[in-house]
Protein backbone atom coordinates (compact mmCIF):
# COMPACT_ATOMS: atom_id res chain seq x y z
CA UNK A 1 0.00 0.00 0.00
CA UNK A 2 2.62 2.35 1.01
CA UNK A 3 4.42 2.20 -2.39
CA UNK A 4 0.62 3.31 -4.34
CA UNK A 5 0.42 5.90 -2.21
CA UNK A 6 4.09 7.57 -3.04
CA UNK A 7 3.32 6.83 -6.70
CA UNK A 8 0.14 8.91 -6.31
CA UNK A 9 2.37 11.60 -4.81
CA UNK A 10 4.94 12.20 -7.23
CA UNK A 11 2.29 12.14 -9.92
CA UNK A 12 0.16 14.82 -8.05
CA UNK A 13 3.11 16.93 -7.31
CA UNK A 14 4.36 16.44 -11.04
CA UNK A 15 0.86 17.74 -12.01
CA UNK A 16 1.08 20.46 -9.94
CA UNK A 17 4.05 21.95 -10.61
CA UNK A 18 3.18 21.51 -14.49
CA UNK A 19 0.18 23.73 -13.75
CA UNK A 20 2.05 26.14 -11.17
CA UNK A 21 4.43 26.97 -14.00
CA UNK A 22 1.55 27.35 -16.57
CA UNK A 23 0.03 30.05 -14.11
CA UNK A 24 3.15 31.82 -14.33
CA UNK A 25 4.29 31.70 -17.60
CA UNK A 26 0.83 31.41 -19.56
CA UNK A 27 0.70 33.81 -22.34
CA UNK A 28 -3.09 34.83 -22.00
CA UNK A 29 -5.60 35.31 -18.85
CA UNK A 30 -7.29 32.21 -19.58
CA UNK A 31 -4.53 30.08 -19.84
CA UNK A 32 -3.58 31.18 -16.20
CA UNK A 33 -6.85 30.70 -14.88
CA UNK A 34 -7.80 26.65 -16.69
CA UNK A 35 -4.66 26.29 -14.76
CA UNK A 36 -5.67 27.83 -11.52
CA UNK A 37 -8.84 25.42 -12.24
CA UNK A 38 -6.40 22.38 -12.78
CA UNK A 39 -4.52 22.91 -9.75
CA UNK A 40 -7.85 23.04 -7.30
CA UNK A 41 -8.61 20.05 -9.30
CA UNK A 42 -5.30 18.32 -8.47
CA UNK A 43 -5.96 19.64 -4.46
CA UNK A 44 -9.42 17.96 -4.71
CA UNK A 45 -7.95 14.82 -5.91
CA UNK A 46 -4.81 14.85 -3.71
CA UNK A 47 -7.28 15.13 -0.48
CA UNK A 48 -9.74 12.17 -1.82
CA UNK A 49 -6.97 10.02 -2.19
CA UNK A 50 -5.71 11.13 1.66
CA UNK A 51 -9.24 10.40 3.12
CA UNK A 52 -9.15 6.75 1.05
CA UNK A 53 -5.96 5.81 2.48
CA UNK A 54 -6.54 6.97 6.05
CA UNK A 55 -10.33 6.21 5.78
CA UNK A 56 -12.10 8.71 6.86
CA UNK A 57 -14.92 10.98 5.90
CA UNK A 58 -13.81 14.05 7.40
CA UNK A 59 -12.49 15.63 4.44
CA UNK A 60 -15.68 15.38 2.56
CA UNK A 61 -16.88 19.05 3.21
CA UNK A 62 -13.62 20.43 2.53
CA UNK A 63 -13.75 18.49 -0.80
CA UNK A 64 -17.55 20.06 -1.26
CA UNK A 65 -16.45 23.39 -0.82
CA UNK A 66 -13.27 22.95 -3.16
CA UNK A 67 -15.62 21.67 -6.00
CA UNK A 68 -17.95 24.58 -5.74
CA UNK A 69 -15.49 26.82 -5.80
CA UNK A 70 -13.85 24.95 -9.26
CA UNK A 71 -17.50 25.32 -10.71
CA UNK A 72 -18.33 28.86 -9.76
CA UNK A 73 -14.69 29.68 -11.15
CA UNK A 74 -15.36 28.31 -14.50
CA UNK A 75 -18.72 29.92 -14.92
CA UNK A 76 -17.39 33.05 -13.66
CA UNK A 77 -14.51 32.96 -16.73
CA UNK A 78 -16.75 31.68 -19.07
CA UNK A 79 -19.17 35.09 -18.45
CA UNK A 80 -16.21 37.16 -18.23
CA UNK A 81 -14.72 35.96 -21.47
CA UNK A 82 -18.27 35.80 -23.21
CA UNK A 83 -19.16 39.18 -22.62
CA UNK A 84 -22.16 38.40 -21.00
CA UNK A 85 -24.26 40.59 -18.81
CA UNK A 86 -26.36 39.45 -16.33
Amino acid sequence: MTVAVVVVAVLLSAAAALALTRVVRGPALLDRVVAAEVLISIMIGALGAEAAVNRHATTLPILVVLSTLGFVGSVALVRFASGEEA
